[in-house]
């Protein structure tokens, strides 16, 4: 009788457990805790920076500016999923 090879125990229900790549990293799939907490810790630097105040600042000039009509047509079509060249 050939002996079978075991199988690798799931990381989650139903989803084959993670392989690490040729570089020794472990492939975490679709929705990585890793990367999920690397952006959410960039987010909050962000925003302790002080930055996003003062780019919302920018946006608000702008909508107020020439360009504001173009602005809002843009976000228009961002909301219905399009884009300006279509």
């Amino acid at each position: 009788m050939p002996k079978s090879t075991p199988k690798r125990q799931s990381s989650t229900r139903g989803q084959p457990a993670a392989r690490p790549s040729r570089s020794g990293q472990q492939n975490e799939g679709e929705g990585s805790k890793t990367a999920a907490r690397r952006y959410g810790r960039a987010v909050q630097k962000t925003v302790r920076s002080g930055v996003v105040a003062e780019k919302a600042r920018q946006a608000a000039r702008a909508l107020e500016g020439p360009e504001g009509s173009e602005l809002r047509r843009a976000e228009a079509l961002a909301k219905r999923g399009r884009t300006a060249s279509e």
